[in-house]
């Protein structure tokens, strides 16, 4: 097996292409996977962005495990892929943990990143890790018995959630890791690895060097994660900031305000 301080190879989907516009890369969040920015890159696409990559990162979705969750290691993931698809160039989305690997990437990396765009997360230290752990602690002990049907056992799962996960909307959203492999159902997000490396998921690698591209911090404007307060942070780290809100958009803008996201991102895009 690799070490854990090699990359993993992620999995991916590309969508658009041709034209000479740089590829757009879409970063998903904790505990969610490329199919969340499925719609989206569609969106973008018919808007004229240009190709179009999503990814599972490390840990989620149809990517490998492995017991490292650092942002440093994910930025790495996305490097490698980045050199495998020959891509020397290329601008950076990310929501939540996505966002926070697209910063350490622009910072680690800025030959590689045209721009940024975060969606609702910024280079400081996020929600208490308390309100995660518990919900990993939810889905570990989440038991269902072999040769239930699909509904069945998402219905199951939903119910043993519910007593730590109140809102149905983030219930659903954990589900979406429920899987069936041979008859039997699992998470396919490395629960293990996540909380073991809460606390570095929750918080931002140290860096010094700013990155000096066009960085757009897109927020929702119900959503606690971009506050006044991290202001100086972000102009430190990342100089040509421009902090924009979306009114009525919570945590998952792109779900939340849907084409009012399409419209920003497609505007802070360079002009062809």
């Amino acid at each position: 097996p690799p070490s854990p301080r090699s990359a993993v190879p992620l999995a991916h989907a590309v969508l658009g292409g041709g034209g000479d516009r740089l590829p757009l890369v879409l970063l998903h969040g904790l505990f969610g996977s490329r199919g969340n920015f499925q719609t989206v890159a569609k969106a973008l696409v018919r808007g004229g962005s240009g190709k179009v990559l999503t990814l599972d990162a490390r840990n989620h979705g149809g990517s490998p495990h492995s017991p490292l969750m650092t942002y440093e290691a994910m930025s790495l993931d996305v490097q490698h892929l980045l050199t495998s698809l020959g891509i020397t160039k290329c601008i950076l989305l990310g929501h939540s943990m996505g966002g926070k690997t697209a910063m350490t990437l622009a910072l680690q990396r800025p030959d590689l990143v045209e721009r940024l765009i975060s969606v609702d997360i910024t280079p400081v230290s996020t929600a208490p890790v308390s309100e995660f752990s518990a919900y990993i602690s939810a889905m570990k002990s989440v038991k269902i018995p072999d040769g239930l049907s699909r509904s069945a056992a998402r219905q199951l799962a939903d119910d043993q959630l519910r007593p730590v996960v109140q809102l149905p909307q983030l219930r659903q959203f954990l589900l979406t890791n429920l899987v069936e492999v041979e008859g039997r159902y699992i998470w396919r997000v490395n629960l293990e690895a996540i909380s073991h490396h809460l606390a570095d998921i929750m918080n931002f690698p140290a860096f010094h060097k700013p990155y000096p591209g066009p960085t757009l911090f897109l927020g929702g404007s119900n959503s606690p994660y971009i506050s006044s307060k991290d202001y100086p942070e972000i102009k430190r780290l990342f100089p040509k900031a421009d902090v924009r809100y979306i009114e009525g958009a919570g945590h998952i803008v792109h779900q939340d305000k849907f084409e009012e996201f399409i419209t920003a991102v497609l505007n802070f895009l360079p002009a062809p």
